[in-house]
């Protein structure tokens, strides 16, 4: 999965606050409008054969005091909420599940079907939004260049290949330095087969990981992970 730092949510419910649904009837609301951006994802890292849903929520220009999504069957699987004061309050969410071995226990906790997303923000707007997840995964790549585990690789413009593979919607990629704490991510066509790593990015003499992820049309991501370190 993506090496961006994210938040983790129990398998059944996160609760980051104690404001239910029960907060939003507060006094007189406002219309709702939409939220900018809601998405649910099924996800698999196939090297490690772990599975995860992700759920993303972007507000408008305002910040969000409170964030619930519901499931299809009727729970509440995120609740949050800033502590008071809000203050400026936070836009962007992104929630990742934990990554069980098992797919099945993902999908029973996160059943198919349609997510209702509902926020408030610090001053008084209420958001609405709604998300498909899908539980089909796509097939995966086989990376190509350079080959697992390879050593003396040069840290140069370093040209990245992959198996292409039909019917998805596109490609993630990332470079990642952990030690370092530098990424490099990025989303491909679906008619990519090759990605150039910038000159200058990659540095002598260290250890990189390698992700290349297929993604469906509603979003649902299969990466292949291995690593390769440069030449000193």
């Amino acid at each position: 999965m993506s090496r961006i730092a994210r938040l983790h949510l129990p398998a059944i419910a996160l609760a980051l606050g104690f404001l239910g649904d029960a907060a939003f009837s507060e006094g007189q609301e406002a219309p709702s409008q939409s939220f900018a951006e809601v998405a649910v994802s099924f996800e698999t890292n196939t090297t490690d054969g772990d599975f995860e849903v992700v759920f993303e929520a972007k507000g408008g220009d305002e910040g969000l005091e409170q964030l619930t999504v519901v499931a299809p069957d009727g729970r509440t699987v995120l609740d949050m909420t800033c502590p008071p004061p809000a203050g400026l309050g936070i836009r962007s969410f992104r929630f990742e599940s934990p990554e069980p071995p098992n797919a099945d226990a993902v999908r029973k906790a996160f059943p198919a079907g349609g997510y209702t997303f509902r926020g408030k923000t610090v001053d008084g707007k209420t958001l609405t939004g709604k998300a498909t997840l899908s539980h089909t995964l796509p097939a995966t790549t086989a990376l190509l260049a350079p080959e697992p585990e390879s050593e003396d690789v040069p840290a140069g413009a370093l040209e990245i290949r992959w198996k292409s593979v039909p019917g998805i919607a596109g490609y993630f990629l990332e470079v990642e330095q952990a030690d370092a704490n530098t990424s490099l991510a990025v989303n491909l066509p679906a008619t990519a087969s090759a990605f150039t790593v910038p000159a200058g990015f990659l540095a002598p003499g260290h250890e990189y990981s390698l992700s290349v992820g297929t993604r469906t049309a509603d979003g649902n991501l299969a990466v292949v992970e291995t690593s390769f370190t440069t030449a000193k």
